[in-house]
């Protein structure tokens, strides 16, 4: 069975990902890697459609920070991540995660709604078919052969069923996680 610590990186590590998958459209790619003459030259429709498809880039990394806004306001995850644990003692330090625990936990429950990838029980018996998303499927250990391929699961995975987060501030402030605070005496 795998443990609390690990269990608790995995998890930080599946939220980040999915957070952070923004890639940059086709069309913006192209238009990065080609000469400011070539750029001159294409259609006006197809700038407008890149500047479209930009802004939803932006408007993706923006939904990011907002999510880890959220998580630092109501459940301090950032600045515990940022802190060095080795010091603290094993029940000081358990005691700290039950409370970052259970308010990030209530964050992602109103904001994010989340499906196993593979329903089945950890530590069971699976097939993994043949033309399985090897970005939803993960395959560890001796793997050898062409699917379908049997295995034990690890880990369920998480898929992104719905994501209802608030409208974003307009303006500057989009790239601000959690403001400084600074008391007047």
């Amino acid at each position: 069975m795998i443990g609390f610590w690990t269990r608790l990186a995995y998890a930080v590590r599946c939220f980040l990902a999915i957070l952070l998958q923004a890639e940059i459209p086709h069309d913006i790619a192209r238009a990065l890697i080609k000469p400011a003459d070539d750029i001159a030259s294409l259609p006006q429709s197809e700038l407008v459609r890149a500047k479209k498809e930009d802004t939803r880039g932006e408007e993706s990394v923006d939904r990011a920070v907002q999510m880890l806004g959220l998580l630092q306001r109501d459940g301090r995850l950032i600045d515990f991540l940022s802190e060095d644990v080795a010091a603290y003692p094993d029940a000081q330090l358990g005691a700290a995660v039950r409370s970052i625990h259970t308010s990030c936990r209530q964050v992602l429950e109103r904001y994010v709604k989340l499906d196993p990838v593979i329903a089945s029980e950890e530590d069971q018996p699976v097939t993994v078919p043949a033309g399985f998303d090897p970005a939803a499927i993960k395959l560890v250990g001796n793997v050898t052969g062409e699917p379908p391929i049997r295995g034990v699961l690890r880990h369920r995975g998480w898929r992104v069923k719905e994501v209802t987060l608030p409208s974003l501030p307009q303006g500057s402030g989009r790239a601000i996680v959690a403001p400084a605070e600074v008391e007047i005496l």
